[in-house]
């Protein structure tokens, strides 16, 4: 065995033992635990507090902290979600992380309250991210007019607490820069999460100064993710589950975790053309400058 000095980006050094066999592996790949030794790694959206982790939430965690997953950041949903998210941040210190906002779909009739909880939550407690906020027309487009109104208050918010604001915009990406730059774009940041559009439409965001959020789709082989990723830049992405939903290749179907994330950066590092190694690093350094943690 040797003790072998993996090194990226310009200020992290990272010591792993590793057996001989090893030591042709790419940079930072241990073949033995099936993951990237010493590389820090970010989940940028995880709905870890959900139902579907009730049962082993404590090993999912553990299953992502040994894979290098550092921090996930939670997006909140609706009213009833705020206790189980804040409960599993004070369950994980210092990994997971809340967010606040009001999910697309889940914008009713009483979505004026809803907000207002939005409002009274982010004056009582520290968050680290607007949203999950956005416009769904896929599922329900009865409140398309509120999911509008609500999403224009996200920005408000987003702008008033110095905040990045996470978007879901299904079928909906047209109206959604739309609306940033109505609202204008200079004045806000964040992440359209899943990136669901074009390699023209990640120019297009990009050029408003905002992030693409990339997960497992881009593993998929009828998606066009990885396009969008190309355009985008390794400097304008960041990684994100959307767990328990979106899981990728091999697991495609089944409930999805942050330790998944490994397979993402292989993607990204095949489709990016740079190391598993700098996919994480850079990555990473996009997710703390956008979120400031």
């Amino acid at each position: 065995n040797r003790l072998v000095l993996f090194r990226w980006g310009s200020h992290s050094e990272h010591y792993c033992l590793l057996p001989t066999a090893y030591w042709l592996l790419p940079t930072g790949y241990c073949l033995k635990k099936n993951y990237f030794c010493g590389m820090k790694i970010i989940d940028t959206h995880n709905h870890i507090y959900l139902p579907e982790f009730d049962a082993d939430r404590d090993e999912v965690i553990r299953r992502s902290v040994d894979a290098g997953v550092t921090t996930v950041l939670m997006p909140n949903i609706d009213s009833s979600s705020v206790a189980p998210m804040l409960a599993a941040e004070e369950r994980y210190p210092g990994v997971c992380l809340p967010m606040m906002g009001l999910h697309p779909t889940s914008v009713k009739e009483n979505y004026p309250d809803e907000l207002g909880l939005v409002v009274s939550a982010l004056r009582e407690h520290k968050y680290y991210g607007i949203g999950e906020t956005g416009i769904d027309l896929y599922w329900d487009r009865t409140f398309v007019k509120e999911q509008v109104v609500s999403f224009r208050r996200h920005l408000e918010l987003a702008e008033e607490y110095g905040l990045p604001v996470v978007i879901h915009a299904r079928e909906s990406l047209d109206l959604i820069i739309k609306e940033i730059e109505s609202f204008g774009a200079d004045r806000i940041t964040g992440v359209f999460h899943a990136f669901p559009g074009s390699a023209a439409d990640a120019r297009k965001v990009v050029s408003l100064g905002f992030m693409i959020g990339i997960g497992g789709v881009v593993t998929f082989r009828n998606g066009r993710q990885h396009e969008a990723a190309i355009e985008a830049g390794i400097n304008n992405i960041v990684l994100e589950t959307d767990a328990p939903y979106l899981a990728p290749v091999p697991h495609r179907g089944r409930r999805n975790e942050s330790s998944y994330l490994t397979l993402v950066i292989d993607r990204l590092s095949e489709v990016l053309a740079i190391t598993p190694a700098e996919v994480a690093a850079r990555t990473t350094d996009n997710t703390r400058r956008l979120f400031g943690i």
